[in-house]
């Protein structure tokens, strides 16, 4: 079986709850493996001045092929006009793990 790239989709979100809906979406839909979710504090430019407020982040574990339709469904599902999809790819990591992200979305 040759070997598909893996990479980390990371996913800003208004809260818990929506973070969670994201996830189990993309997980259900077989777009995603596993989703991690963690509160932030996010500081950026909008609409002319600078923004403050607690967020949610997620990292979602998937291959390098599915990314576009991972942007497609969450910009489809997302509260944000403008939200954070971007993906980064993972070069090294423990084989057996990245089989599992695999073998784990479609």
């Amino acid at each position: 079986m040759k070997k598909k790239k893996v990479v980390l989709v990371y996913i800003t979100a208004k809260d818990g709850e929506e973070a969670k809906r994201i996830g189990r979406i993309l997980i259900e839909e077989g777009l995603a493996a596993c989703g991690n979710i963690f509160p932030i504090r996010s500081i950026y430019r909008w609409e002319g001045g600078i923004q403050e407020d607690e967020e949610v982040a997620m990292f979602i574990k998937t291959k390098a092929e599915l990314v576009d339709e991972i942007l497609k469904k969450v910009k489809e599902v997302h509260s944000y006009e403008v939200p954070c999809i971007v993906s980064f790819p993972i070069e090294k990591g423990c084989a057996k793990f990245l089989e599992w992200i695999e073998k784990s979305t479609k």
